[in-house]
């Protein structure tokens, strides 16, 4: 699997499918998840309503897709990231399984290109250097013979620097 890195706007990545750091309502918010909302267009949102409808909020670790909308992706797969409130264990298992969902969903909608945010990094907290950690882990250890490249699209300088490195090892 190829892996690359680009400091951006996830919105304008032209991709099989990019991943939204949800929350666990589905119905948007800040950050990305209002970033994606907004340039993807009343699509997604109404296909987050059906998806709660049928099941409720999407737990935490867990991944459900939508249509991309306006967005030049293909499809959004919404994923809901943890809460840093400091119990390491927890809550890195928890981001751990944002990535394996993700990737796991792509799978099934035969997706070969993916693009990634910096998940829970923003008004979650989690620690940046932690996460980076865990999401390239992830994306290294998972074998796909559909999913061909994952791309990290990193908002701003630190997580950008912060993957750069994690990639070099």
């Amino acid at each position: 699997m190829n892996i690359e890195l680009i400091k951006g706007d996830i919105t304008k990545i032209q991709t099989d499918a990019i991943v939204n750091a949800a929350n666990s309502s589905l119905l948007g918010g800040g950050g990305v998840d209002g970033a994606i909302h907004r340039a993807g267009g009343k699509q997604i949102l109404d296909e987050c309503i059906e998806i709660r409808n049928r099941q409720g909020k999407c737990k935490t670790g867990e991944a459900v897709a939508t249509t991309g909308g306006n967005l030049p992706a293909k499809y959004v797969i919404h994923t809901v990231g943890p809460v840093w409130n400091g119990n390491e264990g927890k809550e890195s298992k928890l981001l751990a399984n944002c990535y394996k969902s993700a990737l796991k969903l792509a799978e099934s909608l035969e997706v070969k290109t993916i693009a990634f945010p910096n998940i829970s990094t923003g008004v979650y907290r989690f620690p940046k250097e932690l996460a980076g950690k865990i999401a390239v882990e992830e994306v290294k250890n998972f074998k796909s013979a559909i999913v061909e490249k994952v791309i990290f699209v990193c908002f701003d300088n630190e997580n950008e620097e912060i993957y750069r490195k994690l990639l070099e090892e």
